[in-house]
C-alpha cells in the first residue's frame, strides 16, 4: 500500500468518524431540546393542575357556605317578620321538605297543615323529589297512620 492509499483510507477514516460524531451531537442536541421543552410542558401541566385544584376548592367552599346558609334560613325562617304563621306551630323537618305549619295548634285547635319548601337563590327549582311531593300532596294522597307499641307490661 502507497501513502496516497493509506492517505485516502484515513481521510475516509476521518470524515466516517466525523459523520459519527455529528450524529451523534445532533442527537444529543435534539435530546437536550426535546427534555427542555418536555420540562416546561410538566411545569405548565403542573401549573394548570394547580389553578384547576385551587378554582375547584374555591368552587367548593363558594358552595359549602352557600349549602350551609340556605339550611341556617330554613331553620330561622319561621322566626323572621315575614313569616306568616305562628313559629311555635312550626316544624323543621329538613328533608324532603323544609318545614311543616299547623296552624291554630299553638291554641289547641289545629285548622289545617301546610307543607313548605324553601328556596333562595339562583338554583331555585324544585328537585324531583319535591316535585312529586307536592304533586302527591296537590292530588290529596296524603293519610293519617296510627302506630300503636304495646306497653312493656303487655308483652
Amino acid at each position: 500500500m502507497d501513502i496516497t492509499a493509506i492517505s485516502a483510507l484515513v481521510i475516509v477514516l476521518l470524515l466516517f468518524f466525523a459523520l459519527i460524531l455529528g450524529f451523534v451531537l445532533a442527537y444529543f442536541l435534539a435530546r437536550f431540546n426535546f427534555e427542555i421543552k418536555l420540562g416546561k410542558f410538566k411545569q405548565e401541566i403542573e401549573k394548570k393542575q394547580q389553578e384547576d385544584i385551587e378554582k375547584a376548592r374555591k368552587e367548593a367552599i363558594a358552595q359549602s357556605r352557600s349549602v350551609l346558609g340556605g339550611k341556617f334560613v330554613e331553620q330561622v325562617i319561621p322566626y323572621l317578620p315575614d313569616f306568616r304563621y305562628d313559629p311555635t306551630e312550626a316544624r323543621f323537618i329538613g328533608s324532603p321538605i323544609d318545614l311543616i305549619v299547623f296552624p291554630g295548634l299553638a291554641s289547641g285547635n289545629p285548622q289545617e297543615i301546610v307543607i313548605i319548601e324553601i328556596k333562595s337563590g339562583k338554583n331555585s327549582h324544585l328537585t324531583a323529589s319535591e316535585a312529586k311531593i307536592r304533586e302527591l300532596i296537590e292530588n290529596g294522597m296524603v293519610r293519617w297512620e296510627l302506630i300503636e307499641r304495646p306497653a312493656e307490661n303487655e308483652k
